[in-house]
């Protein structure tokens, strides 16, 4: 072989080389193996297209949330139709913070799934509420129904992304998935800030037409589910209920004076308020 065909053959070695890296570049990552039998509980990894299993989600038995007992019965009811293939509603549950929107779609999710078997449920970060219709590809297909949960979901002024989840719910060419129910909690029950309503009303050419492209997201909810700030007597029997559930050998009467002396300090009364409580009592005793 002369020093012509030497240089020649290594150029094209060269070559080959660049065209085997830019098609290696241009191939698709390796599949996820998302193992859905692994948890019942998944969070939404939306750059590695994995769904991460919990094994020990947080969450409370259904029978210590106290004083939203309505609310609680309707989703409740919602879920268990979902979970046996019957039609249901996406839900909303917005309102009063710390009064147990989140802990209530956990653990609706439990005590529903321990009948039914089969449930999963997935959380979706606020951040990546743009990845939901990649996250819709990868369960639409597996043989288990799916609780798709956003919590503290809301829009600001600039956030177009409301529109990426106002198509996967209902407005899309496919749909919603049958094997697919979305939750959400806010503390808004437009997912839109007043003011940012209110500036549309104001500015725009048209101002109806302005604010229900804003607020028609939350029309794709059918369940709207409202949280209020509950009363003294809801306040002290979340706390006894926290109490008996922990043990703890304290006097009714004195509970009662230090809980609402807690809610003073605090300046509101909540679930999450009586919980924060107890663990203090808690820590006290113990």
């Amino acid at each position: 072989m002369t020093s012509d065909d030497s240089e020649a053959l290594a150029a094209l070695n060269r070559k080959l080389d660049a065209i085997i890296d830019v098609l290696a570049r241009m191939a698709p990552p390796p599949a996820v193996d998302n193992r859905l039998e692994d948890a019942d509980c998944f969070v939404w990894e939306p750059h590695g297209s994995r769904l991460d299993p919990v094994p020990d989600a947080n969450r409370v038995a259904l029978g210590l949330l106290r004083g939203i007992d309505h609310v609680r019965d309707i989703l409740e009811a919602n879920t268990r139709r979902f979970a046996q293939g019957k039609p249901a509603n996406n839900a909303l549950l917005w309102g009063a913070r710390g009064m147990g929107k989140s802990s209530l779609v956990k653990a609706v999710h439990a005590a529903v799934n321990q009948v039914t078997g089969g449930l999963k449920l997935v959380e979706i970060h606020r951040e990546d509420i743009d990845s939901l219709p990649a996250l819709l590809r990868i369960i639409k297909a597996a043989p288990f129904r799916f609780i798709l949960f956003c919590d503290d979901l809301s829009f600001d002024t600039d956030d177009t992304s409301y529109k990426s989840l106002k198509a996967a719910l209902e407005g899309g060419i496919e749909g919603r998935p049958a094997n697919v129910i979305f939750y959400a909690t806010s503390n808004r029950r437009h997912l839109m800030p007043r003011e940012m309503i209110d500036n549309e009303r104001s500015t725009a050419i048209n101002p109806s037409e302005a604010i229900e492209e804003k607020v028609s997201l939350s029309d794709r909810f059918g369940l709207w589910l409202g949280f209020h700030k509950c009363s003294q007597d809801e306040y002290l029997g979340m706390v006894d209920a926290y109490a008996a559930h922990l043990g703890l050998p304290v006097a009714r009467d004195d509970l009662h004076r230090d809980a609402l002396e807690w809610a003073t300090t605090r300046g509101s009364r909540s679930g999450r308020v009586a919980w924060q409580f107890i663990q203090d009592v808690a820590g006290r005793s113990a």
